[in-house]
């Protein structure tokens, strides 16, 4: 069947901070941008926005923060055409030719949406020649790049921005068949109380409820379809986004979903910046990450420095495994738009574990610079070991503090001399029969600790904070 015309697919990349969420809330006339932690757009979604001429056009709002590269370039790839918003007041940035390069790869048309006019310190001519070194040349010039003007804050140029993305969509005859091979792509996945879902935008065929897709070989039954209103539906056409229920596992983002038996499906491979867990070296700081989506969890690992090893990550809310898992290892949980249940906040606790949940990821990235930069080990106190003897099948190090002081729970690294015997906790502390929460310097004590380790009189305990 011979395609016909569908709502263009557009892409909005751009330099944080250069307008780009601003300018898509005025077009859509929501509140967006104001929701948003700290006015960053933080994962990839979509919306249809219809023209007063009553056509349609289905935006995709990639986020803007550098740590969002792999994202962006998955909007750029899905999409038919991209607009690159840069500041007036502010020119080409890095993330400017970042998105550039995505365009060029991508082999889409661009779109230059000059924001922030309405600024005293608005330069429109100057962003453009900052653009035409980065090798755009528009069509005042002699070249094929639009651009358009626009103050969101103002509502100037919007109408003006529409009817030329309508344009390039007629010029490059971008069409798609609702009878035709279904072709998606997920542009955001995650999970909640109903189960794995994955947000995606129809290129081409008919999304229906009720039947069997696959992504990347493995096949899921639609249990249920919403549209980018919330609303249930029973089908999704060509250039209209979508939320699918119904998956057994989280499908990555920037794959291709098809018709069981239909591909290929590889599309976008995913970039997994995680490190998993070695022998933690000094300078370096153990994590478990948890993150909202997969695309936010992606872009959280591929920015963390190269001291942060990940022991794990996942997406979904912190649960109790994640509490042990960081135990295990005397590592921090961080927590990305992710909840924590007041019973594992209970449970990281008693077993001392830090959990610390961010909405906005440059505060989570300065948080760990924070820690690199103070040294990964907060030493406590330290103790000498003076005496070993049974108790109840279980070894016990009798103690004396010779600096700080030493706590029940606290982590205790045990030294023979330069070399590192093991890490435990101390899970029992008695002076004679009595019970102690912690011993200071001069005073003696017995300790037992979890997991048991082949200490011997001599050795030193040193309590630390991670």
């Amino acid at each position: 069947m011979e395609k016909g015309t569908r709502a263009p697919i557009v892409t909005v990349l751009g330099h944080v901070d250069h307008g780009k969420t601003t300018l898509l809330d005025a077009i859509r006339k929501t509140s967006v941008a104001l929701k948003e932690a700290g006015g960053i757009t933080q994962s990839t979604g979509a919306s249809v926005v219809t023209t007063k001429e009553g056509k349609k056009i289905t935006f995709i709002d990639t986020p803007g923060h550098a740590a969002f590269s792999e994202m962006r370039s998955r909007g750029a790839k899905v999409a038919d055409i991209a607009i690159l918003v840069v500041s007036a007041d502010d020119g080409v940035k890095p993330q400017t030719k970042e998105a550039l390069e995505l365009i060029k790869e991508a082999q889409i048309p661009v779109i230059v949406a000059i924001t922030k006019i309405d600024l005293p310190s608005a330069d429109i001519e100057g962003a453009k020649g900052q653009l035409e070194k980065e090798g755009l040349l528009f069509e005042s010039r002699g070249g094929d790049t639009p651009v358009v003007s626009v103050s969101a804050k103002e509502g100037k140029g919007i109408d003006e921005l529409l009817e030329t993305i309508n344009l390039v969509a007629e010029v490059h005859e971008i069409k798609g068949a609702p009878n035709g091979n279904l072709e998606a792509v997920v542009i955001e996945s995650s999970k909640d109380i109903k189960g794995a879902f994955a947000n995606v935008v129809v290129r081409n065929g008919t999304l229906k409820a009720g039947e069997v897709i696959q992504v990347e070989n493995v096949k899921s039954k639609v249990r249920a379809l919403f549209n980018n209103e919330g609303k249930s539906v029973r089908e999704i056409l060509p250039g209209e986004p979508a939320q699918i229920i119904g998956f057994e596992e989280i499908p990555p983002v920037g794959t291709r979903l098809t018709k069981e038996g239909v591909g290929p499906t590889s599309f976008a491979p995913t970039k997994n910046g995680g490190k998993k867990l070695g022998k933690i070296k000094e300078g370096e700081i153990a994590v478990v990450i948890k993150a909202r989506s997969v695309g936010s969890l992606e872009a959280l690992l591929g920015s963390l420095p190269p001291s942060i090893v990940v022991i794990d990550s996942g997406v979904g809310g912190v649960i109790g495994s994640d509490v042990l898992a960081a135990k295990s290892s005397n590592a921090w949980i961080f927590a990305f738009e992710a909840g924590v249940s007041a019973n594992v906040a209970k449970l990281a606790k008693t077993e001392g574990v830090h959990i610390e949940k961010f909405e906005v990821i440059y505060k989570l990235l300065e948080r760990l610079g924070e820690l690199l930069n103070k040294g990964q080990v907060e030493i406590l106190g330290k103790a000498e070991i003076l005496a070993v003897f049974p108790f109840n099948n279980k070894k016990v190090a009798g103690c004396k503090v010779f600096e700080g002081k030493i706590s029940k729970n606290d982590n205790i690294i045990i030294t023979r001399g330069e070399k590192e015997i093991g890490m435990a906790k101390a899970v029992s502390m008695k002076r004679q029969k009595n019970e102690l929460t912690e011993a200071k310097a001069g005073e003696e004590f017995g300790v037992i600790f979890e997991p048991r380790l082949d200490f011997e009189i001599g050795d030193v305990l040193v309590s630390v904070r991670r």
